[in-house]
């Protein structure tokens, strides 16, 4: 999708990080811009400072892990804009411990953002492209933990982004084989300097408030070593910017921080080995 000025950019956790600067990014290509986040004040606050500067911006608070919600995201974008042409399901949110030691809670709610608000932005959004014709695109927001298995204790974040590349590519398939102009993109970032450290902020009443068992202590240490690579994490504006080049050339992975490559290569090459996985380091 060459063109991007005056088309429709849906975004999902647009209230900060990677999604709030591809926001930015799009607005700066003269896009219209459909805002969500499940934080209304902090959604409101970016919609704020998009309008300051001329943006046509619209804001809906929504739950991606609730279908409904994301169904009412894209009737609002609809009535806005009249069609949306590039979608970008970036809502995620992280907590966990071991796989046995994170409860069905912390499951269900990692899940039902990171991995449900693709699947339910997928089928509330790829019908309406469907139908409008010509040219769209969608980027799934993964991780490179989609494509290694190096950081243990984070169990439910990286079950939900590993199937969130298999449903990008599996959505790839599907959208060629129909012969549909829509694109398909899979972000997996390194560490970036965004609030999923903290997204327990966030965390449903339902889930527990802190992970027990024997692995609670290393999982406090990983959390804290957790939140320090974010703060020492790349700047999310390159990460957006390598996003819209990636839409702009038809690029189906988007692996903005090439440090990790190696580590990505070496685990490839276990599999065809039959190696247990080992720990990766950029």
């Amino acid at each position: 999708m060459r063109e991007l000025a005056g088309k429709v950019a849906v975004i999902t956790g647009a209230a900060s990080g990677i999604g709030r600067c591809l926001a930015e990014r799009c607005a700066r290509e003269n896009m219209r811009v459909v805002l969500a986040d499940v934080e209304r004040a902090a959604l409101e606050a970016a919609a704020a400072k998009l309008r300051a500067q001329g943006a046509e911006v619209l804001a809906v608070r929504t739950d991606v892990s609730r279908s409904g919600e994301v169904e009412a995201l894209a009737e609002a974008a609809l009535d806005a804009f009249g069609a949306v042409h590039l979608l970008c399901n970036n809502a995620g949110v992280g907590v966990g411990t071991s796989v046995w030691e994170t409860s069905l809670e912390d499951w269900r709610w990692v899940l039902g953002v990171n991995l449900w608000g693709v699947i339910h932005g997928v089928r509330a959004f790829v019908p309406v492209m469907l139908r409008q014709g010509g040219e769209a695109h969608i980027v799934n927001t993964a991780s490179i933990q989609g494509l290694l298995t190096h950081h243990p204790l984070s169990s439910s974040y990286q079950v939900s982004k590993h199937a969130v590349v298999a449903l990008s590519e599996q959505l790839h398939h599907e959208l060629a084989q129909c012969g549909a102009g829509i694109g398909v993109s899979v972000l997996c970032p390194g560490w970036v300097r965004t609030r999923i450290g903290v997204s327990g902020r966030n965390r449903p009443p339902a889930a527990l408030a802190a992970p027990t068992g024997d692995f609670s202590p290393a999982y406090e240490a990983a959390l804290e070593r957790c939140i320090a690579a974010l703060e020492n994490g790349a700047e999310p504006e390159p990460v957006a910017e390598s996003v819209l080049e990636a839409v702009r050339e038809g690029r189906f992975y988007i692996l903005p921080h090439r440090q990790w490559l190696d580590a990505v290569r070496a685990r490839l090459e276990g599999i065809l080995d039959g190696r247990a996985p080992g720990r990766a380091e950029p």
